[in-house]
């Protein structure tokens, strides 16, 4: 359990590219990373207009000197410090998130990023290796993934409790941009604007964050093919708001060879908040996890009652039970599991090797590009007739 206490010899200098006052991304940002004492804000070029950065930069506690106009200047300022900052969050629209990213590698930080991570399954090539070449973590906040019961699934799936599996069900089908809220949200138009969105707005948004949760919990699955279908309901939108796929999964250790996938993105899902959710199907059993209500898990094996297991119970694995903030019964939520995330770069960044996490993961920079390729394929797919393509 997590009491608190310092986990590193110092915390991590960190600045912030974006996020400024009013963005709640950015506020989950400063919240999860201050959590656990592993990062202190130091430095931040937190809005496109200069003058709302610096008066922000003073509401955080941020010295003057250390707001910068853009994040080139802020790179290039920190370089010249000796207490210069060692890592950064891009809080940004999707369209700056490979610059930037680049550019806080090339200068030699670790990097904490919204995703998308870039447009291109090239530019993320691109990351992965720079990355690699500079030693660097690049951290993906696929936020939801840090949620206990995740972890759960996958020591489950791990440990053979459901058998081979055999089919996987994943939505993020929320309902609030069932009408042409961009009209009136400055937030949400550039969403459906390819030249800042990229390729894709439903698949890119939210179908990436089950699929990411789907490889968190079988860490050795392959997809084999997908097939798309997508499309705009609302008129005048550029990029689609709803979007089918089905994919078949390779044969691995615990996946069986031909296992098969569907996942529903949406943003026009009349009347639901949120409705992500996953099911996975084993030859033995089954397990389903749903983000409103994440501290709990249902476990049902065919002709037996169904089970609920409870966050924070003794009867979890192990690896469950390292990141509970407090006892199980109480509720805990996004910005817990956040936090767990931010601990994990945090752990990484630092090149720390920690016994409790028998098998230490994180959103990384390959799961990002992961996440590039699966919307390339999915357009590709769709904008081909829903024609299947090799993955």
């Amino acid at each position: 359990m997590i009491n608190g206490s310092k986990v590193l010899d110092h915390p991590i200098r960190w600045a912030m590219v974006g996020g400024g006052k009013g963005s709640q991304i950015g506020y989950i940002h400063r919240s999860a990373a201050l959590r656990d004492h592993s990062f202190q804000l130091v430095a931040g070029a937190f809005d496109i207009v200069p003058e709302r950065g610096m008066a922000f930069a003073a509401e955080l506690g941020v010295a003057p000197d250390r707001c910068y106009p853009d994040y080139k200047a802020m790179f290039a300022g920190e370089a010249k410090r000796e207490d210069g900052i060692e890592a950064v969050s891009i809080a940004t629209p999707n369209s700056t998130h490979y610059e930037i990213c680049k550019a806080a590698l090339e200068a030699g930080l670790h990097v904490v990023c919204e995703k998308p991570l870039c447009f291109t399954s090239a530019e993320a090539e691109e990351l992965v290796a720079l990355a690699k070449a500079k030693n660097r973590v690049v951290g993906v906040t696929y936020g939801y993934s840090g949620h206990q019961m995740i972890q759960q699934a996958r020591q489950m799936i791990r440990h053979g409790d459901l058998g081979e599996v055999r089919v996987v069900n994943m939505s993020f089908a929320f309902g609030g941009y069932n009408v042409k809220v961009e009209d009136t949200v400055p937030a949400a138009k550039w969403r459906f604007d390819p030249s800042k969105a990229g390729p894709s707005f439903a698949l890119g948004d939210v179908g990436t964050h089950p699929l990411f949760i789907i490889e968190a919990m079988i860490p050795d699955m392959e997809i084999d093919s997908l097939m798309c279908t997508k499309r705009a309901f609302v008129e005048g939108r550029q990029l689609e708001d709803n979007a089918f796929v089905i994919m078949n999964l390779k044969g691995t250790a615990s996946v069986q060879d031909g296992a098969q996938v569907y996942c529903w993105a949406s943003s026009i899902n009349c009347g639901a908040r949120h409705y992500h959710k996953i099911r996975v199907v084993g030859s033995k059993a089954s397990i389903e996890w749903d983000d409103e209500r994440p501290n709990q898990m249902s476990y049902e094996i065919e002709g037996e009652p169904v089970r609920i297991l409870e966050r924070g119970a003794g009867y979890l694995y192990g690896e469950a039970r390292v990141e509970d903030r407090i006892g199980g019964g109480h509720a805990e939520g996004l910005f817990e599991a956040w936090a767990n995330l931010y601990r994990r770069f945090a752990l990484a960044m630092a090149d720390a090797d920690r016994d409790e996490y028998q098998d230490f993961w994180y959103p990384d920079v390959k799961a990002g590009a992961q996440g590039i390729k699966w919307i390339e394929k999915c357009v590709e797919s769709a904008d081909r007739g829903s024609a299947w393509v090799n993955f």
